[in-house]
């Protein structure tokens, strides 16, 4: 048996999908599994982890269509199964299921706007339930497959090599970090389909940062990719210390190695925070339009720093981008989200550690 896993949605959809792999493997012992990614970050963390016999990498968003429907096309009847990871609520990632072509094709019936991007064309299918971690509902997708119900579900997982672990030592070495207490920023995240939207303001990362390192004597680590280096720079050049630093890596697990350092993880809902649970590092999550079911930190020690608004959430998964109704401050679960109530969430977990 042959199993594709198509993982096209990001790096912390693929990380919460890490459970089921678990699960496949366990469930189909014997059958092959192959990943099918688009984001660089998705393959470098999928190579790593057992029970994947092959990562297929194509950059769907760049290429030509041709040269993507071609690339598709070489896959078709090559797989007996097919799971569209959740969540992937875009027609064309179902029509990339159809044309593949597999006799089961899994994916998630979606509550907004399934029907129009042809959750149809697959045949295995659960219904979107807004109560569920991203997580659960990957694993109710493989227990449709197998029929065998989960007696639990394991955290998410990851793998770091010896060169990563030296990459994030020589960083530590490099920046005189010994034995001080650490804490990782996540700025950024993805800014797509307008969700930079869900981003804090930097100038309040970097008031944060004030406060920890006064209190606290903290050292700051700022993370995120190469897209988000300005962000980064400007934290730090806002904040007027000596401890807060810019991690630059040349890939997530590299990022991943130096994560691991940090006593605390601050962030936006992004693929970092997901990187954190991984590491079962303790976090806080600063989040606006999102619904906390979806992607709280997965079996790690977390606290949430929200508003809480009575039009909260507002965002759920759907290809529509993301927009907020209101009429007074727009995007105001995140614009008027205090860097106060930030630090104290944040105070919670220093002072009982």
């Amino acid at each position: 048996m042959k199993i594709l896993v198509i993982a096209l949605s990001g790096i912390g959809d693929a990380l919460m999908f890490t459970p089921s792999l678990k699960k496949l493997n366990e469930d189909f012992p014997s059958a092959e599994i192959h990943i099918l990614a688009m984001y660089r970050g998705v393959k470098e963390i999928y190579e790593k982890l057992p029970g994947v016999t092959k990562v297929l990498y194509h950059d769907f968003l760049n290429s030509p269509r041709i040269d993507s429907l071609t690339f598709v096309l070489k896959l078709r009847n090559k797989y007996d199964i097919t799971i569209n990871v959740y969540p992937s609520n875009r027609k064309e990632y179902n029509i990339i299921s159809y044309i593949i072509g597999a006799e089961r094709r899994a994916s998630v019936n979606y509550l907004r706007k399934g029907k129009s991007n042809l959750s149809f064309l697959n045949n295995v299918l659960t219904i979107e339930n807004d109560k569920l971690h991203n997580v659960e509902e990957n694993i109710l997708l493989c227990e449709r497959l197998s029929g065998i119900k989960s007696d639990s579900i394991s955290p998410l997982q990851l793998v770091l090599s010896e060169e990563e672990i030296s990459f994030a030592e020589e960083f530590l070495i490099k920046n005189k970090i010994n034995d001080d207490l650490v804490i990782g920023f996540h700025p950024g995240c993805s800014p797509l389909k307008n969700h930079e939207k869900r981003r804090w303001e930097p100038e309040k990362f970097a008031s944060l940062a004030q406060k920890l390192i006064d209190s606290y004597s903290a050292k700051i680590l700022v993370f995120g990719g190469p897209e988000e280096e300005p962000i980064k720079e400007n934290i730090v050049r806002l904040t007027s210390s000596q401890n807060i630093f810019t991690v630059k890596a040349n890939s997530i697990l590299q990022t991943a190695a130096v994560m691991n350092r940090c006593n605390l993880f601050i962030t936006n809902d992004s693929s970092l925070m997901h990187i954190a649970a991984a590491l079962t590092l303790n976090t806080v999550v600063i989040l606006g339009p999102t619904n906390k079911n979806y992607i709280y930190p997965w079996k790690t020690e977390f606290k949430i720093a929200s508003l809480y608004l009575e039009c909260s959430p507002c965002f759920f998964y759907s290809p529509k981008h993301l927009s907020c109704s209101r009429s007074d401050v727009k995007f105001k679960c995140i614009k008027e989200l205090d860097v106060n109530l930030v630090y104290d969430k944040a105070a919670e977990f220093l002072n009982n550690s």
